[in-house]
């Protein structure tokens, strides 16, 4: 990818508006915020190119949400498949212009649109734009399409231009990418601030005049993204929302301190209902109340998220073995079961220091977690960011709610809908909350745990005051 710093040195001359890149391409758009022209709604758009991109194509599309694209083939429906309660309701018609391609990169994890090739993005323009841009990177191991549903569909219906990357890399395997411990996630962030940079630059070229308000928005991986830039990078954005976003710390908590725990433990529960191991389980930080969730997070993603990361940041633990072995008991050689990150050497925390947050960001955040999320359990992950954040002065700028009984997979609403709590609509009532607050209008409501409601539509209405 193009050095970073040649990217920050673009984004400097965005932020204060004296790109050269906008200034030659601004007459490209129309000066107003509705794109019209002789040749329709997309006029002009063989006329405007994503920077940095070695592939683009365009497409002029009567409906960019996932209503029309699924139709028409602009989108992934397995990106985001079991990101959102079935009964979520979503808006649809918006006309404009989605533009696919890819950033030059060495690595071919991303097999959409048939390219093998990572880097991938996806950017939609709505023909009516209120002025915004809206940026996430993917979460989990997801491709470029995984925020469609969640993200993209919501934000094209107010108006906003759209722009989401697959990170650089993808899949179960995205440890194979870089050449030192800690580089695929590294590279996570930087394609997002690339991303950010040419979507800006972009955005001129279609309507004459950069972003008035740029927000970054993701779920989980995607919100530790949110996260990184408003700390590393907060003169691209003006706000974002952060749902259960991963938290890195070198000294811990973190994935590798407590997953361990749960591999450990969770075979001697289930066999027995050993309340030791129960014991174990709650002292790792998974919630009371959350057990019924603990067999499909054991074999979904515990063993895989635990080996996988564990490769990524401390490859040298199970020798050359690549990513451990699966499921395996305590006390078998290089199990993951018994991995002690205290124990490890000193290299591996600075892998995690290229990645860890510090609770220092500089534009409003707000951040959303549910009390049984089952893989990035609260007490280890946004409590603590949260107390980050308070720690380094910025609690006027964040609000941090608490979603009694939402998991990490909003999907999993439909098989619990009596005992979860989809975190989707909350996520969208804190998006309205941080528009209000960016614009120098009313703050949103203080920070707090939200109750279950006991009836209601959970899956698309969500109060931020309880």
């Amino acid at each position: 990818m193009p050095s970073l710093r040649r990217t920050l040195a673009v984004a400097a001359a965005l932020a204060i508006g004296t790109s050269p890149l906008v200034a030659a391409s601004a007459t490209a758009g129309t000066s107003g915020s509705t794109v019209h022209g002789s040749g329709g709604h997309c006029a002009r758009i063989d006329r405007i190119t994503v920077p940095g991109a070695e592939k683009q194509v365009s497409a002029c599309l009567d409906d960019l949400t996932t209503a029309g694209t699924t139709a028409t083939g602009h989108t992934v429906p397995g990106d985001w498949a079991g990101l959102h309660p079935a009964g979520a309701k979503n808006p649809s018609g918006v006309p404009g212009v989605q533009l696919d391609g890819y950033f030059p990169d060495t690595s071919t994890f991303n097999t959409n649109n048939g390219w093998n090739h990572d880097a991938q993005f996806v950017i939609r323009l709505p023909d009516n734009w209120n002025g915004g841009l809206v940026v996430a990177g993917s979460p989990g191991t997801r491709r470029q399409y995984a925020n469609d549903f969640t993200i993209s569909d919501w934000a094209l219906a107010k108006g906003y231009a759209f722009a989401s990357t697959d990170k650089g890399n993808s899949g179960a395997a995205f440890y194979r990418d870089g050449t030192r411990p800690g580089d695929a996630l590294v590279e996570w962030n930087d394609r997002v601030t690339q991303l950010t940079v040419a979507a800006k630059a972009l955005v001129a070229q279609r309507y004459g005049r950069t972003p008035k308000k740029t927000y970054a928005a993701g779920i989980s991986n995607g919100g530790y993204l949110v996260r990184w830039q408003l700390e590393n990078r907060p003169w691209l954005y003006d706000g974002g929302i952060d749902s259960e976003g991963t938290l890195w710390r070198a000294d811990g908590p973190n994935l590798l301190t407590y997953l361990p725990d749960a591999l450990a433990a969770y075979p001697r529960y289930a066999a027995t209902g050993d309340p030791a191991a129960h014991a174990e389980l709650l002292k790792a930080g998974f919630a009371p109340g959350s057990e019924f969730l603990w067999d499909y997070h054991h074999k979904v993603y515990w063993d895989l998220t635990q080996r996988i990361y564990r490769e990524e940041l401390d490859p040298t633990f199970d020798g050359a073995t690549e990513a451990g072995t699966p499921f395996c008991a305590p006390g078998t050689p290089a199990c993951d079961a018994d991995y002690d990150y205290a124990s490890r050497p000193k290299e591996v925390r600075r892998a995690v220091e290229r990645i860890a947050l510090t609770g220092k960001i500089r534009k409003p955040l707000i951040t959303l977690h549910g009390t049984f999320d089952t893989l990035l359990p609260i007490g280890t992950d946004s409590d603590l960011y949260a107390k980050m954040i308070k720690q380094r002065g910025g609690a006027k700028q964040h609000r941090y709610y608490r979603i009694e009984a939402g998991n990490h997979v909003d999907g999993l609403y439909d098989i619990y809908p009596d005992r979860l709590r989809p975190i989707l609509p909350c996520m969208r009532s804190a998006f309205t909350a941080l528009e209000t607050w960016t614009a120098g209008g009313r703050t949103p409501p203080p920070s707090a745990t939200l109750p279950r409601p006991t009836s209601g539509d959970l899956a698309n209405t969500c109060s931020l005051t309880g």
